[in-house]
């Protein structure tokens, strides 16, 4: 058998462990990301009430204290749970930051409209945002932050 055959046989065997390794169902994932998310809404949700009608807190500054308190914590169990096979690096928290980032600028903005320009309740405004804010933080998070790779395979150098 010549090496390139060898080499064929060897990927052919590997080929589908490998594709269910690195492909992890969407639906799943989505899943467990959106019960972090129920425990994250629920976190955001109630330092954002907190601040707002116990401390008098502006309705915005609120919002992000909130949202960022809810960031750590989804942070934390998306990447020991939800994305659990994720091989982490340097940067895995930065991209994470830079997602929640973008989604507390949506927060913000969507918020901003909802409660100005819809006239809607804070609170009413703060839930309807989070939904949007949900899926699309999971669409980058799955897509950037916790991508998976597919390993490296190893060359036989003795072939």
């Amino acid at each position: 058998m010549s090496a390139e055959q060898d080499n064929a046989q060897r990927r052919s065997r590997t080929a589908p462990l490998t594709s269910v390794r690195a492909r992890v169902p969407v639906l799943e994932q989505f899943v467990k990301f959106g019960i972090v998310g129920i425990s994250n809404t629920l976190l955001t949700f109630a330092v954002y009430t907190l601040l707002l009608k116990v401390f008098g807190v502006w309705y915005l500054a609120a919002a992000a204290i909130g949202f960022c308190v809810g960031a750590v914590n989804g942070f934390l169990l998306n990447r020991r749970w939800t994305f659990r096979g994720h091989v982490g690096d340097a940067l895995t928290p930065l991209r994470w930051t830079i997602v929640q980032g973008c989604g507390l600028g949506l927060n913000e903005g969507l918020l901003y409209l909802l409660v100005h320009d819809a006239h809607l309740d804070k609170l009413v405004a703060q839930a309807l945002a989070m939904g949007v804010v949900t899926v699309s933080t999971f669409t980058a998070n799955r897509a950037w932050t916790f991508r998976t790779r597919a390993p490296v395979p190893v060359v036989d150098s003795d072939a």
